[in-house]
């Protein structure tokens, strides 16, 4: 099953643009996930099974470098391309 997820990070912290950027380019190194980013948010395409483990992965390395900071996150089933 394909899917697209929106997902935004929000630092809760002066210094914030160094993790989003970071998060962006962790997430376009996974291959079978597509990134596109916007100025509010960063979209990720591919197949679920893909897609969700790679979020997750990346979401727990940010927590454990970010001390503070909130995830907000959509996840659409059979995208339209």
């Amino acid at each position: 099953m394909q899917v697209a997820v929106d997902i935004s990070l929000y630092p809760l912290d002066e210094k914030f643009i160094a993790p989003i950027k970071d998060i962006i380019d962790r997430l376009g190194q996974h291959e079978g996930v597509e990134v596109e980013r916007n100025r509010m948010s960063t979209q990720l395409r591919g197949d679920f099974d893909v897609v969700m483990p790679v979020l997750t992965q990346e979401i727990r390395t940010t927590f454990d470098n970010v001390p503070k900071a909130v995830f907000t996150i959509k996840v659409l089933n059979n995208p339209v391309n």
